[in-house]
């Protein structure tokens, strides 16, 4: 249980951070009604939600997650590994992934299963971090500075022992490209985080839940404790993720 609950915080922190920038980029695409589209890795379901009240009335969004949660808004979260299960060719108008390909080895490999699931001229739009920097900008002390940089650099080495990479975003482009992808392009957005900010409190939301993997990375818990007294102090700032939001077409004429 103690899992859900984080999950459906991380989720939600997410979707405080980045729902804003991901259907800003989604309404680029033109999307409206009668579109079917396809949400991989929907978390709280804010942006399937969105998607549906866009395609209403006569389109479709189907919305899957490896861990659906059944708490999601919008429409109901099918189980789904966008890896390994199948997905109908030329089933969709749109489809779209936020933080998921960076997860995932195999991600070359979905970037094609995910062209051939578009129709021809369809788009895909991938949200994507590089969190190899990010900053502080304002801090209390140079203990704190010193503090902050433990815990990012600890925390990209945790991610990366899992198999995620975390610069992914800023090779994104290259990826869709080299996936047979046509019309490829890309906007970025790097923010100020201060107290209060979901990003930070995303961050110590992971300095709480993931304490025994920061501890095997050579954190103690008397230094994580500092970091989230740290993150929430009103005399820290610092410099967001980059995240990257790239948009691609499956050509037009099938090759």
């Amino acid at each position: 249980m103690t899992a859900v609950v984080g999950a459906r915080e991380r989720h939600r922190l997410l979707g405080e951070a980045y729902d804003p920038m991901t259907v800003e980029n989604l309404a680029r695409t033109g999307v409206g009604p009668g579109w079917r589209c396809l949400e991989v890795g929907a978390g709280d379901g804010g942006v399937a939600a969105w998607l549906e009240r866009r395609v209403a009335p006569g389109g479709r969004v189907t919305a899957t997650d490896v861990r659906p949660d059944p708490q999601a808004a919008g429409p109901r979260v099918t189980r789904h590994d966008i890896v390994r299960d199948p997905l109908p060719d030329g089933g969709y108008d749109l489809v779209h992934a936020r933080l998921v390909l960076r997860l995932l080895p195999e991600r070359d490999a979905v970037l094609g299963r995910l062209l051939r699931a578009l129709k021809p001229g369809g788009v895909l739009q991938l949200d994507e971090f590089d969190a190899s920097a990010a900053p502080a900008l304002d801090v209390p002390s140079a203990a704190a500075r010193e503090l902050y940089d433990t815990f990012t650099a600890a925390k990209n080495r945790l991610m990366a022992r899992a198999g995620v990479d975390v610069a992914w975003g800023r090779r994104a482009v290259r990826a869709l490209v080299a996936a047979g992808f046509t019309e490829v392009a890309a906007r970025s957005r790097v923010e100020v985080w201060d107290a209060g900010a979901p990003g930070l409190r995303l961050l110590a939301h992971h300095a709480r839940h993931l304490e025994d993997e920061f501890v095997r990375e050579g954190m103690t818990p008397g230094q994580l404790d500092g970091v989230r007294e740290l993150l929430a102090h009103p005399g820290f700032r610092a410099c967001s993720y980059t995240m990257y939001s790239v948009q691609g077409r499956r050509p037009r004429e099938v090759r």
